[in-house]
């Protein structure tokens, strides 16, 4: 047991909980220290996203009120999520390592510029969106449900950025604010995440030691590193997200091109 590097991993995990907390985007942090742990990128893949859940469910746990008002949106969505997520969780596994390693710092790319172009996302006008409180249309519904099996595909298969996307899509059918779409988007991922962890597990692609390392950083993080980094302002901890994130695709498009 190397304590210097699982320290290391701990504390990169503990930095992703924080960062999710305020910005979203703690994957680019926590994905690349799995691999620098010694992991092969699928397997630090697989066992960052089972190290997600607790953060997740706690996140998902602290909305339980707002999501009351939302049930006929979540029983909307609830299915394209999880089967969006077996799917991309088996495209993972299925696919082999070099070109994973191809695919991946595109993914994180377009993760890095959703967290930045995140302000500039489409919203649709709530009363348009929702019928001015009312159930939204079925074209809308069936948007929405299209659109979040495509999210949960991507969830299973890498995920960074999955909630920002998210939130850019809900308002489609959420009739509430922020608060209610936030709480939709903290249950799916829950949903997202748990389902691919789940087989993840089952089919022997998680490295156990590193998960609960980072699952215990992770919710450090979202607990106390997201409490401190509320004291930064939230485009301070996002520009640094997206610096890394830029950074982190060039470093890993140059690992997987340069050996091509």
């Amino acid at each position: 047991m190397d304590i210097g590097r699982d320290a290391l991993l701990l504390g990169a995990a503990a930095l992703a909980g924080g960062v999710n907390a305020v910005a979203g985007g703690g994957t680019l942090l926590s994905f690349p220290a799995a691999m620098a742990w010694g992991l092969p990128s699928t397997v630090a893949n697989a066992t960052n996203a089972v190290a997600l859940v607790p953060g997740s469910f706690a996140s998902a746990w602290a909305y339980r009120r707002e999501l009351g008002a939302v049930r006929s949106v979540v029983a909307l969505l609830a299915l394209p999520a999880v089967v969006g997520g077996v799917l991309g969780a088996v495209i993972l596994r299925y696919t082999p390592v070099r070109r994973f390693d191809a695919i991946v710092p595109w993914l994180v790319l377009g993760a890095t510029l959703a967290i930045l172009f995140q302000r500039r996302m489409p919203r649709p006008a709530l009363g348009a969106a929702a019928g001015a409180g009312g159930p939204p249309s079925r074209r809308r519904a069936a948007t929405a449900v299209g659109l979040q099996l495509a999210v949960g595909v991507y969830g299973g298969f890498f995920g960074a950025a999955m909630g920002i996307v998210m939130l850019a899509l809900l308002p489609l059918v959420v009739p509430g604010g922020i608060q209610h779409r936030n709480a939709v988007k903290n249950l799916l991922a829950v949903l997202i995440n748990g389902v691919a962890s789940l087989y993840f597990v089952a089919v022997g692609l998680v490295n156990g030691h590193a998960a609960l390392l980072m699952a215990a950083g992770a919710v450090a993080g979202g607990f106390v590193g997201g409490h401190l980094a509320r004291r930064a302002p939230a485009g301070v901890v996002r520009a640094l997200v997206v610096a890394i994130g830029l950074g982190l695709s060039a470093l890993l498009a140059y690992r997987a091109y340069a050996r091509a």
